[in-house]
This record gives structure tokens, sequence and C-alpha cells, in this order.
């Protein structure tokens, strides 16, 4: 049995309009959704709890904010049979998302591609990027946003992945751990800003 709160709601956003206090930052949620956020027996990431208390505090900060960010919920939608399969447990969100919230269904790792993402994030928007997978849709939206010339800031702690089978090595497995430190050095050299979460209470607040 799962542990998190499910978000039923399927449309692409639950309202046009945005909190009046709207500054340009935006908040991005990556496929934070009920089977990458599971318990590991279940098939969640290695690192779900920890991973799910962080963006939790996350988010609970960008909504209480003096000047919240705009907080845009990004859900991949799988094959027929996928843990993430559309209307399927698995496929909801974990955090039930407030009125002014965007939520937005992709089929790509880039969430970017073939959305409306685009235009919910200006150019010159700071984004603020959690969730998963960390060498998948977060590795690929962070290095569409730097192409588009975004200030990226990725939350360490707050994104996660699987381990890795290195098919090519005879399958030595690369733990998850390992992996998400692999990507926060790609990304850090492309440009992307590391964050803590000790920086938390600082995030939303001008800096």
């Amino acid at each position: 049995m799962t542990r998190h709160p499910i978000d039923n709601r399927h449309s692409l956003h639950p309202s046009h309009q945005s909190p009046p206090s709207l500054t340009c930052r935006v908040l991005l949620l990556l496929d934070v959704q009920v089977c990458m956020l599971s318990s590991r027996k279940e098939g969640g990431v290695p690192s779900s709890e920890t991973v799910y208390r962080n963006i939790e505090h996350i988010l609970d900060r960008a909504r209480s904010a003096k000047q919240p960010p705009r907080i845009i919920h990004i859900r991949n939608s799988g094959e027929s049979g996928d843990p993430d399969t559309p209307n399927s447990p698995g496929w909801q969100l974990v955090f039930p998302t407030l009125e002014h919230e965007f939520v937005i269904d992709k089929l790509k790792n880039n969430a970017f591609a073939g959305t409306r993402l685009a235009e919910l994030v200006p150019r010159d928007a700071e984004l603020i990027v959690v969730g998963m997978q960390s060498d998948y849709c977060v590795r690929a939206t962070c290095s569409a946003a730097l192409g588009r010339g975004n200030t990226v800031i990725l939350m360490k702690e707050a994104h996660a992945t699987y381990d890795r089978i290195e098919v090519w090595n005879g399958g030595m497995v690369t733990i998850a751990r390992d992996v998400e430190l692999e990507i926060e050095a790609e990304l850090e050299e492309a440009g992307v800003n590391l964050l803590c979460m000790s920086d938390v209470p600082h995030l939303f607040s001008d800096r």
C-alpha cells in the first residue's frame, strides 16, 4: 500500500489564474508521482522517503512565500503496462495541487517537448527543479531550460533515480546515489546551479 496522498485531478491546469504576487520564478516538480515515491519494495526510488520529505518541505515553502513562485507539476504518462500508465494509481501526483497551480502531462524526458511548458516559463525566469528521474527527465529538462536562457537551480537531495545496471560492463550496478551525484556534476558543469536543503529558507526570497 502506498503511503502518499493522491491527486485525482487530470486537467492540464486547475485554473487559468496565477497568484497575485507571482514573480519571475518557477518551481518545477518533475514526475513527482506515486510510482516513483512509493516505498522501495513497491517500486519507488531508493531514496523515496528522504526525497518525499524534502520536496514536501520545498513545496510548502514555495506556497507560503510572500512572493510565491509559479508552481508547475509535470506528470509523465507511460505506455500501457508501465507503472505510470495514465489514470493508474502510480500515475497520480503525490501532492494535491492548489487552485492556481499548473499540471502538465508529458510523454518525453524533456518536459518542454510537446507540451505548453514554454508558455508558462518565461525565458528570463529562474527555474527551480525537483523530482525524478535524475538521469532522464531532470537532466533533459534542465538542459533544455539552459538552452532557452533560463537560470536553473537543481535542489540537491530533492531529485532521485534508480540504481543503474551497466549492461555494457558485465552487468555492474551503479547505485542510485552515485548516479545522482554524477548528474549533478554534469549539470553543474553545463551551468546549472546546485543548492542544498539548508538553502531552502531563503530560496523564495530576494537573493
